[in-house]
């Protein structure tokens, strides 16, 4: 399995609400911020993987609230791939403020599907992908 380092960064002006709490729905693009890490740490950005014509929609997010982050505190997301089934992908999110508190856990699943919007056989097709996934996946089948 490939270890995978926590993503890091402060909250800005513009993510918080009037009272300067961060608005929910920015953990929700912060997690999409650690998973675009995390698919650099594993070798295969957003990018390379679009050139090559696949595309990783996502299926369903959640997140559940537990202590709020204001401006300017800095944070740190634990991402897990908990489970890679060939198709799917299923992801995990602890976010810790500066002090190592828990403030938000949230979950997202995705797939994969080609620039037609289609699934295909990934493990033939795209077998470097495959096993980077593979590999980097709690669970699932190993390459």
């Amino acid at each position: 399995m490939i270890e995978i380092k926590p993503y890091s960064r402060g909250v800005y002006y513009y993510e918080t609400d009037r009272m300067g709490i961060v608005h929910h729905s920015n953990y929700i693009r912060w997690f999409e911020e650690a998973r675009d890490d995390f698919m650099r740490q594993i070798g295969m950005p957003y990018s390379k993987l679009e050139e090559r014509g696949i595309i990783i929609p996502v299926l369903s997010v959640s997140a559940q609230y537990r202590k709020h982050l204001t401006y300017e505190d800095k944070f740190t997301i634990q991402l897990h791939c908990r489970k890679f089934t060939g198709i799917k992908s299923f992801f995990e999110y602890e976010v810790f403020d500066e002090e190592g508190n828990l403030c938000v856990t949230g979950e997202s699943s995705h797939c994969m599907l080609n620039s037609e919007l289609k699934p295909f056989r990934f493990k033939k097709e795209f077998p470097d992908v495959y096993e980077r996934f593979a590999e980097a996946a709690e669970e699932g089948p190993k390459a």
